[in-house]
């Protein structure tokens, strides 16, 4: 078996254990040392960022080739068309060549069950914004930023809901959740191990609170602050 982290990562918040400029980084919310990310996401993107401290498993969730889909909401800037939707289905023609056809629909804010993001997106009353889902198999650098520039609605707050088979489904952002998983090539087991599913804040400032009923500890503030619904 192979262990699998699934970490709801916060805005600002690099996809690396160090970092020379002092940026935050895993280590602030992760203790584990022998996990390494699976793929990226951008400094100032959010959601789900998936660790494992299996190199195969590492390579079968990010390599482009395995066509892993990932998910996203999007809010853009403007009330976007059709015609643009259309053209993330066919494919965008970015500076590194065509995208595959993407999966992509509008959503309805109504929809989003998200967290206020910290700090906010910049609100303008002249200008409306608009959500999106979009899913892609591919991997390229702030891909799904470049797409939506390219059609004419610049991205303003990117959020990974999912990769694969795995979903954020109800982690905040900071917090993780520990699955044991069958090794590469062989159908997942996603089912959570007993007192696997934690509040990741930095180390030291860490309080371990009892869940009843769940079989689960979780850790970080007191559990009355995770009333917050994505």
């Amino acid at each position: 078996m192979s262990t699998l982290i699934l970490f709801n990562k916060p805005y600002n918040v690099l996809t690396q254990f160090t970092d020379d400029k002092g940026r935050p980084t895993l280590a602030s919310y992760i203790k584990q040392t022998d996990v390494y990310a699976a793929g990226r996401l951008d400094y100032n993107s959010e959601g789900l960022l998936l660790l494992t401290d299996d190199g195969q498993l590492q390579h079968q969730i990010a390599h482009p080739n395995h066509k892993l889909e990932k998910t996203y909401w999007v809010q853009v800037e403007g009330e976007i068309s059709d015609e643009a939707l259309q053209q993330l289905r066919r494919g965008v023609e970015l500076n590194d060549g065509l995208t595959r056809p993407a999966k992509a629909k509008q959503l309805k804010e109504s929809e989003l069950m998200l967290w206020p993001r910290n700090p906010p997106v910049r609100y303008r009353a002249q200008i409306p914004t608009s959500w999106l889902e979009i899913k892609i198999t591919e991997g390229r650098n702030r891909q799904v930023r470049r797409m939506t520039a390219a059609v004419g609605y610049p991205t303003l707050r990117l959020v990974r809901v999912a990769i694969g088979q795995w979903r954020l489904d109800n982690l905040q952002p900071g917090e993780f959740q520990v699955l044991e998983v069958d090794a590469p090539n062989r159908t997942a087991d996603t089912r959570p191990t007993p007192n696997q599913t934690r509040r990741a804040r930095p180390v030291n400032k860490r309080e371990k609170i009892n869940r009843p009923n769940t079989g689960k500890k979780t850790y970080g503030r007191k559990a009355a602050n995770r009333t917050k619904k994505r």
